[in-house]
């Protein structure tokens, strides 16, 4: 089995990611790929783990949180 591409598989977390955070079913959350330059693939493991386990939980503190780091156009 080939392995992927470190740039793929964090690319692939990113989605993930952004996944975990439309929260909001009608509004579709975007993370500006830059961001990618700087994280590591365990940076972005613990992120994905860490909003798994607070699905469910967003308290709107939370949610005030997390809206800074969506992508406006």
């Amino acid at each position: 089995m080939k392995n992927k591409n470190p740039i793929n598989k964090k690319e692939e977390l990113l989605q993930e990611i952004e996944a975990l955070l439309s929260y909001k079913p009608e509004e579709k959350t975007t993370i500006n790929p830059n961001y990618l330059e700087y994280l590591e693939l365990e940076d972005l493991e613990s992120i994905k783990k860490g909003l798994i386990n607070k699905i469910g939980k967003l308290s709107q503190e939370d949610i005030v949180w997390l809206e800074q780091f969506k992508k406006y156009d």
